[in-house]
């Protein structure tokens, strides 16, 4: 097999492949950010503001110089940032709104200019289509450094105001009452987001950039609870995104490496949907089975219970027809599983109680009741109006529960062998 693909020898594979992580690397940390403040789009209104701003910067100059693209990019994003802000303060537009708005003006804005360019001498030369899409292959050392520089220090930045940012994803209120500039931790963070966008430009374009910002942190979410954690994760998805869109990309001739790093972090994102341990849905999934498995076998063992309590003997046997016309058994398999727990013996041709089957049902059975009681004394409910097979008390109410009814003298009756 030739893996020759791989090979990441050649100087350019390696700037590719260093500026994607860097890339990757800050956008996932930002995007953490973006996400927690409900603001997935920032990133794309700023990636499409940025535009004109590289068109601008070519009228101005007639030089194709990736610095000044960016600069340009950058006072264009600031633009964008500062008239997002104009909107939702001084009118009753939305924020989504005001979104839409900016970054459909800026973005058609950019494409008048570019078509300006097209028709100038020498314009259709200057490679500014490139960054709709992006061309991650025409970095070089110098703009790989300069990317390393500014991804630095936007981790740097987020490091140490990380107590800061928390405050603003997840209660600005409070840190306003302690006095915080909230106003401006906002604007600065739309800052940081406009200066991953501008160092993405070239790698992914103008286009596909929202994703680099968005996909890492979302699939870091699904992992964990703690904002650290996640921002740390968003950051290595990004970077490995990155990287293997970058590698992928040396399949083949003329492979655009942007395109395959996005699709890389949808990827990871799907790995992440399907395989989190909490929040995936494979996990979800055996959650339910094991809930359902749970519920039916809780049902079948208290109906064995109560036919028994019904005849007053705790061996009593009950026979399958008793069980399916009771409701909370839906099948054998529940029995069955039962069976092999130990808390049933099938003899007879029916189902018996064991020692620890009679102890467990009691235990299910005085819970339902319980739960049932409050119901209908506290909740002021019918004995008609309780689901039986629902009536499950949940375990941090049970002591308050178990007070409150001794105190109204309201414990249920149960059958216990012996009494």
């Amino acid at each position: 097999m030739d893996l020759s693909w791989l090979s990441i020898a050649d100087a350019n594979t390696r700037w590719v492949l260093g500026g994607a992580c860097l890339l990757g690397l800050s956008s996932g940390v930002l995007g953490s950010f973006a996400l927690l403040r409900r603001r997935s789009l920032v990133g794309d209104a700023l990636a499409h503001a940025a535009l004109p701003g590289v068109c601008l910067a070519y009228l101005l100059t007639g030089t194709k110089n990736l610095g000044l693209f960016l600069v340009g990019a950058a006072i264009a994003g600031l633009l964008a940032t500062m008239a997002m802000s104009a909107i939702t303060r001084y009118s009753k537009i939305k924020e989504d709104a005001a979104l839409g708005i900016v970054l459909t003006v800026f973005f058609g804005l950019g494409i008048m200019l570019l078509t300006v360019i097209q028709k100038l001498p020498g314009g259709n030369q200057s490679g500014l289509d490139k960054f709709l899409f992006g061309q991650a292959a025409s970095l070089v050392g110098s703009d790989v450094r300069l990317m390393a520089a500014i991804a630095a220090g936007l981790c740097l930045a987020v490091l140490l105001l990380f107590k800061e940012f928390k405050l603003l994803a997840f209660d600005p209120g409070f840190g306003a009452g302690l006095g915080l500039p909230m106003g401006l931790l906002d604007l600065v963070l739309n800052l940081l987001i406009l200066l991953a966008v501008v160092i993405g430009l070239q790698s992914v374009g103008v286009v596909l950039m929202a994703a680099m910002l968005i996909t890492p942190a979302v699939a870091a979410r699904y992992w964990t609870d703690r904002l650290g954690v996640m921002t740390a994760l968003a950051g290595v998805f990004g970077a490995a995104a990155g990287a293997l869109g970058t590698l992928l990309s040396q399949l083949g001739p003329r492979m655009p490496t942007g395109p395959l790093i996005v699709l890389a972090a949808t990827l990871v994102f799907l790995v992440s949907l399907l395989c989190a341990p909490r929040r995936g849905l494979l996990a979800r999934l055996i959650r339910f089975v094991r809930l359902k498995r749970q519920v039916a076998r809780e049902g079948a063992l208290r109906a064995v219970y109560e036919l028994a309590e019904a005849v007053g003997d705790p061996r009593a046997l009950v026979t399958p027809d008793e069980l399916r016309r009771r409701r909370g058994v839906t099948g054998v398999g529940a029995l069955g599983a039962l069976a092999r727990g130990g808390a049933l013996e099938a003899t007879g041709g029916g189902w018996r109680l064991t020692a620890q089957g009679l102890a467990e049902a009691h235990r299910l059975v005085r819970e339902q009741r319980l739960w049932e009681v409050f119901l209908m004394h506290e909740g002021e409910l019918g004995g008609q109006s309780v689901d039986r097979d629902g009536a499950r008390v949940p375990p941090a109410v049970r002591t308050q529960l178990e007070q409150l009814l001794t105190l109204h003298g309201l414990e249920p009756r149960l059958y216990k062998e012996g009494a």
